[in-house]
């Protein structure tokens, strides 16, 4: 037989879809992929069930349903302050996966490099790959997540032609100081390189900190390509609609690219979505502070059990330090986590370039009752990893 496709490879599974499956055969309380265990907001499911009986059921527009861009561009206009064209700005993508994907065959040339930050939510390095172009990787160093200015600039002057960031990022939950964004624009027009945000987690931040839009920044409207999604600030992960944002050129092609993948989104959700992208402001501050009572329940329990992590910033996740066991195969420590305390998270090495095995990632985008039955189940944790003999982890 011919020989397969090169560029794939070297791909495995995804860990964090292979860590749900593990949950899901040992009934555990799964920790790992990143999806709530309440329900998205009832008008928005009101609307889906009206839709479900008057329509639309066909083929939207290619690049997304007329009212459902325009609420995008309202919307992202009123929390960045910038205001688009959503006829030639905005492509309606099959979620933030798909908007990734299509940004990077858009924008990249076979054989193009391409910075990434490690930790890393995992597409980026394949989406990288896949796209032709090669990955230059650059740490955040825990556990403040910075970056080293020098590092940076290095990778840049390698003639990167984009840099990927997650703000605020998986796995780590940093969020990037005005500062630190400034300095990465800086690089962006003096080396001349796209700059490709991930904002799901826009809405999602603690205080004192504060998300601030790329392409809000001096020079930076132009040559920003934002990719984003509907599904962790309206807890409809499952319904896979993401957006691209961008100049008009770029736009024009991912819409081509995004015809080529998956034609369009789908027609009956994104009509009921609307409804969501239509909420005030009210509803932002709600969620904001839904998450800040479900990271004080979390990381509260995570103290009072001696556990080391890193404090997150933004997002849903957090990194705990599993050193003190002995920790040498993170994914076989988390296939015996899954088994023996009936938690499931997700192996830290599948985030990072570097050799790192003593982290694993935990999210907390649960109810009160899922996360302290979580806790009261990692409260057994010390007692039988440390007394664990014979595991393949160590």
């Amino acid at each position: 037989m011919r020989k397969l496709s090169s560029r794939s490879e070297s791909f495995t599974d995804s860990v964090i879809r292979r860590m749900t499956r593990i949950s899901n055969e040992y009934d555990a309380i799964n920790l790992s992929q990143g999806f709530p265990d309440f329900d998205p907001p009832k008008a928005i499911t009101d609307r889906l069930a009206e839709v479900s009986a008057e329509g639309p059921h066909q083929y939207a527009i290619t690049w997304g349903a007329k009212n459902f861009r325009d609420a995008v561009a309202k919307k992202y206009e009123h929390f960045s302050g910038i205001s688009i064209d959503p006829q030639t700005e905005i492509v309606v993508t099959c979620g933030s996966t798909e908007a990734m994907m299509a940004t990077m065959m858009s924008i990249v040339n076979p054989g193009d490099k391409v910075i990434v930050f490690s930790p890393f939510y995992e597409n980026y390095g394949a989406d990288t790959i896949l796209s032709g172009a090669v990955p230059i990787y650059v740490p955040l160093n825990p556990p403040e997540f910075n970056f080293d200015r020098k590092v940076l600039e290095d990778a840049f002057r390698q003639d990167a032609s984009a840099i990927i960031i997650c703000n605020p990022s998986n796995p780590c939950g940093k969020v990037f100081t005005q500062e630190e964004l400034e300095y990465i624009a800086s690089l962006a027009i003096k080396y001349d390189a796209y700059v490709v945000t991930d904002e799901v987690y826009e809405h999602i931040v603690y205080k004192p900190n504060r998300h601030i839009y790329m392409q809000s920044l001096p020079g930076m409207r132009e040559r920003t390509v934002v990719c984003n999604s509907l599904s962790k600030t309206f807890s409809i992960t499952g319904w896979r609609l993401g957006y691209v944002i961008a100049n008009p050129e770029i736009i024009e092609r991912v819409k081509k690219v995004h015809d080529f993948l998956t034609v369009g989104a789908a027609a009956p959700l994104m009509e009921a979505a609307v409804t969501g992208l239509e909420y005030g402001d009210d509803y932002y501050e709600e969620l904001a502070a839904h998450y800040a009572h479900m990271k004080e329940i979390f990381v509260g329990g995570l103290d009072k059990l001696g556990l080391k992590y890193t404090d997150p910033q933004g997002a849903y996740y957090v990194l705990v330090d599993v050193s003190e066991f002995g920790v040498k195969d993170d994914l076989k420590f988390c296939e015996w986590m899954i088994r023996n305390v009936g938690v499931a998270a997700v192996p830290g090495s599948s985030f990072f370039k570097e050799n790192i095995n003593h982290l694993i990632r935990l999210h907390f985008a649960k109810n009160d009752n899922t996360l302290n039955e979580a806790l009261r189940r990692l409260a057994t944790l010390k007692e039988k990893a440390t007394n664990a003999e014979n595991v393949e982890w160590r």
